[in-house]
């Protein structure tokens, strides 16, 4: 993984940031409405159940490892600027690291129901947005383990990060890896970051009218080239934050408060020759399944459709970036459910992602989102929320790690990643783990009012491009 080596004491550079980006900002702060709550929950399914002792005493690790997990969100005085991460000095690992065991019999949907209830359930914004659960009583003596967190603190890749520098490659315990000491304590109160603020806007001040002469000036030197320049940038970010010009389905119109998960095993040699078949991405070959199902559920339901308003992160991380953190850029478009043809389909969603990539007003919102970020709570949530609601579907694919990994003695053999709904109607999510794509979707259930069919039509629509490299095998439920 990119990013500097760890302190001296061991620590890793993971989160560092004491302020929270732009984009970060938002979503911790368009929660005013519960619909758009941002938390994301990482399921990962482990080959036994690990000692409770280590299990608890590599949470401690971890946190010491990443002080970030340590750290609690603080927002400045009458919200002005962007909220700070602060040293928790009330920080209890008991509260954040929690066990339970399922009821007997209950299998994977047992798993999946505990977990949405934990998801669905909003954090307690005077601690570290944070919880992690060993969860027992799954067939074959497996376990679980599940981190909630909330999308502020990472994202899809940064998560990738964090779980290749603290989970094991080996089964047994290492005696001499490093013991950084926790984090100091810090106290600090809104009012001090409101005058950190000030006093950080002020110094920026001789930048900003340095860079506005620059500006300037350029324009003076060749007006028609720098005119021109800022009219294609601005063109651009309209075209990447534009409705998408498909209206939403009928069928998936509702919203509520409500998650349900689903999970499901594609093989990744298997998609990814799909995609070759094709011609096309595995991330290509990702979405057209999903818009298969689409298509397959709603012939089932007797409302064809033939688009869909959809959208996808697009990571803009560059290398050399610090790890940790959200550096995503989201752009929206419409989905082509009606082409029945995957590898039809699949070339239509690599040329339109395609186009997006290269827009220069790609990552436009980094330039915007400072000013909503210092929008009253609710005019924030209004745009915020009028940009996801009408998303039908929101797919994101992260590449995973392929070597094994152990956590607590036990090996991790899957890892499904389940992303929040922040007013779409379905959040779907790729992460490859070794030799499997784990796909994990998070449905509105006022939405998708038959998740039963509609999972049945996930397994249909990975079947569908999975059929053009034969010999494939099936995808495979857990629920």
């Amino acid at each position: 993984m990119t990013g500097r080596p760890p302190d001296t004491d061991g620590r890793i550079h993971w989160g560092e940031t004491r302020e929270m980006n732009a984009l970060e900002t938002l979503m911790w702060r368009v929660e005013a409405d519960p619909r758009l709550r941002s938390t994301i929950t990482g399921i990962e399914i482990l080959d036994c159940v690990p000692d409770w002792d280590r299990f608890l005493a590599a949470a401690d690790w971890g946190t010491r490892m990443a002080p970030r997990f340590r750290q609690k969100v603080v927002e400045p005085a009458l919200g002005i600027g962007n909220p700070s991460w602060v040293n928790d000095p009330d920080f209890d690992l008991h509260y954040h690291v929690r066990r339970m065991r399922l009821p007997a019999g209950g299998g994977w949907r047992a798993l999946f129901a505990a977990a949405e209830q934990i998801a669905m359930t909003p954090f307690d914004r005077a601690r570290a947005p944070w919880e992690a659960y060993l969860i027992e009583g799954l067939p074959g003596g497996r376990a679980a383990h599940l981190l909630k967190m909330h999308h502020a603190t990472t994202d899809g890749m940064g998560s990738v990060q964090l779980f290749s520098r603290l989970h094991s490659r080996t089964r047994e315990s290492n005696p001499f890896k490093p013991q950084p000491s926790p984090p100091m304590p810090e106290r600090q109160t809104p009012m001090d970051l409101l005058l950190e603020q000030l006093v950080r806007d002020v110094q920026a001040l001789p930048g900003l009218v340095l860079s506005a002469a620059g500006i300037a000036f350029r324009v003076l030197l060749s007006p028609y080239a720098t005119i021109a320049g800022l009219a294609g940038f601005v063109g651009s970010l309209a075209r990447v934050t534009a409705e998408p010009g498909a209206k939403g389905s009928p069928l998936l119109r509702r919203r509520s408060l409500s998650w349900h998960f689903i999970a499901l095993d594609v093989a990744f040699a298997d998609l990814r020759a799909a995609a070759k078949a094709a011609d096309a991405s595995l991330n290509d070959a990702f979405v057209a399944a999903l818009l298969g199902a689409f298509r397959l559920y709603h012939e089932a339901l007797g409302h064809p459709i033939t688009e869909l308003p959809m959208a996808i992160p697009i990571s803009v991380r560059r290398e050399g970036d610090a790890e940790g953190g959200n550096k995503i850029a989201g752009a929206r478009f419409v989905g082509p459910v009606g082409m029945a043809d995957p590898r039809q389909r699949m070339r239509a969603i690599g040329g339109m992602v395609g186009s997006i990539r290269r827009e220069p007003g790609l990552d436009g919102m980094s330039v915007l989102a400072p000013a909503l970020a210092r929008l009253p709570a609710a005019i924030l949530t209004a745009i915020a929320g009028g940009m996801t609601k009408s998303n039908d579907l929101q797919a994101s694919n992260v590449p995973g790690l392929r070597e094994e990994l152990y956590l607590a003695g036990a090996l991790v053999e899957r890892a499904y990643g389940f992303g929040p709904l922040p007013g779409c109607a379905t959040m779907i999510t790729l992460n490859t783990h070794r030799d499997t794509c784990c796909i994990g979707a998070n449905v509105d259930p006022a939405a998708v009012t038959d998740p039963e069919l509609f999972a049945s039509c996930l397994e249909r629509g990975f079947a569908e491009v999975l059929s053009l490299h034969p010999g494939a095998a099936p995808p495979v439920r857990k629920i």
